[in-house]
């Protein structure tokens, strides 16, 4: 085990018995909702992977460890705590060799994930390639990440704020297998539909399995990106969310001023 890894007793022991486990990140807890509803959140979701069999192991970065597995205390001094370090991959080794406190992105998760022997990761909505990133070559270290980590991301899309036919075509120029879970089209977070077709399509966790294992098996290295869409009574329209980003677009311009 690498020496910067620290598990939990419980992660370790799913780990030994070959149990299943589930990775989950803190940004969410840290920088994504407002307290106390971050910390309700983070926890509502490791009971969520508890009552379906699995061990949840949140990912964070403190006293100079990737600590695998959080205690409920520490998920809620990350959900209260100022100056909590947003950990992406380039992030990692500042931030443990400073002792500083981090809470891990998509991209970090993952890696820190695969150093543990962790193979799928959940998360909400993975970042992808930004609008705009014609001119501004902004585009998340997510999608590097998924193209060299060989860690399962099962997520509700893409980001909805995001380019996402142009972040399809980024995960298929980086190999990375993109399914849909139980539809023809692609999710887009918040809403269950998006406009583009899904790549692939599978309707059970059993060919999801099945897919996993052949990828691997054959050599191929890298993520999966399984979409599962937002239920249909959760969700919010495509329209009606497209309306609120643009009006969140326009008030960004507009603050930053012309240039």
């Amino acid at each position: 085990m690498n020496q910067f890894i620290t598990l939990t007793k419980e992660v370790e022991a799913a780990l030994f018995d070959k149990q299943p486990i589930v990775a989950l990140e803190s940004t969410i807890i840290s920088h994504g909702m407002p307290y106390p509803k971050n910390v309700e959140t983070a926890l509502a979701v490791e009971e969520v992977v508890r009552a379906n069999g699995a061990i949840p192991a949140t990912i964070a970065i403190f006293n100079g460890q990737c600590h695998v597995g959080m205690s409920r205390e520490e998920i809620g001094y990350f959900g209260q705590a100022k100056g909590v370090w947003k950990v992406s991959l380039r992030d990692i080794p500042y931030v443990i060799s400073k002792k500083l406190y981090g809470a891990t992105t998509v991209a970090a998760t993952m890696r820190i994930a695969d150093m543990a022997g962790i193979r799928i990761f959940v998360t909400g909505g993975i970042g992808g390639v930004h609008r705009g990133a014609e001119t501004s070559m902004d585009i998340s270290a997510d999608l590097t990440e998924m193209g060299q980590t060989s860690v399962a991301v099962v997520s509700a899309g893409v980001k909805s704020i995001l380019d996402i036919g142009l972040t399809l075509e980024y995960l298929e120029t980086k190999g990375i297998p993109v399914i849909t879970f139980g539809q023809d089209e692609f999710p887009s977070f918040y809403s269950r539909k998006s406009g583009f077709a899904a790549p692939l399509r599978l309707d059970t966790p059993a060919e999801i399995t099945a897919l996993l294992d052949t990828k691997w098996k054959l050599g191929l290295t890298g993520s999966v990106l399984i979409a599962n869409p937002v239920p249909s009574e959760q969700e919010i329209g495509p329209e009606e969310m497209e309306g609120h980003i643009q009006q969140a677009l326009a008030a960004a311009k507009e603050k930053a001023g012309p240039g």
